[in-house]
């Protein structure tokens, strides 16, 4: 089976003359490598051909018989790593909390692994009698949701 930290340096060293950002590495037991990369202004196919003609060059179809994916993450799957939350930030965004309260808002910032969603609900308000819809901020853990990902908004 081939090490996915092989891949992983491999990938990594692409990385490096790229602007992309590597989101996920899989690799099965019957060597189905999966590469996932990102960027902030989306992923090129020409990219993607690139980087899959780079990794096999650096490894023997020789010594394992792989199959080959390379792509980009996916708009509307969950986050993986902490560079997406930095690339959506004023975007409207869907977390899935630990105790599996969906919230819906706009990515406002991110510090570290900690982020913040501004969620627009109704809140009563001292010296009115009915609430008022506004932007409360809510804080998570990168850590301690089970997911966060992009809405995609076709208006």
């Amino acid at each position: 089976m081939i090490d996915k930290n092989v891949v992983k340096e491999i990938v990594n060293e692409w990385l490096t003359e790229m602007d992309y950002f590597l989101v996920d590495v899989q690799v099965s037991t019957d060597n189905r490598i999966v590469v996932e990369i990102d960027h902030i202004d989306g992923v090129w196919i020409e990219d993607c051909v690139e980087l899959s003609r780079y990794i096999e060059e650096r490894l023997s179809r020789d010594e394992h018989d792989y199959e080959l994916e390379v792509g980009s993450a996916g708009l509307g799957q969950p986050f993986k790593v902490e560079q997406q939350y930095h690339n959506f930030v004023g975007k409207e965004v869907e977390v899935l909390t630990a105790e599996g309260k969906k919230v819906k808002g706009i990515l406002k910032a991110v510090d570290g692994r900690n982020f913040t969603v501004a969620v627009n609900e109704k809140v009563t308000v001292e010296g009115k009698k009915r609430p008022v819809k506004m932007d409360v901020d809510h804080a998570f853990n990168m850590d301690e949701v089970k997911y966060t990902k992009y809405i995609i908004s076709f208006k």
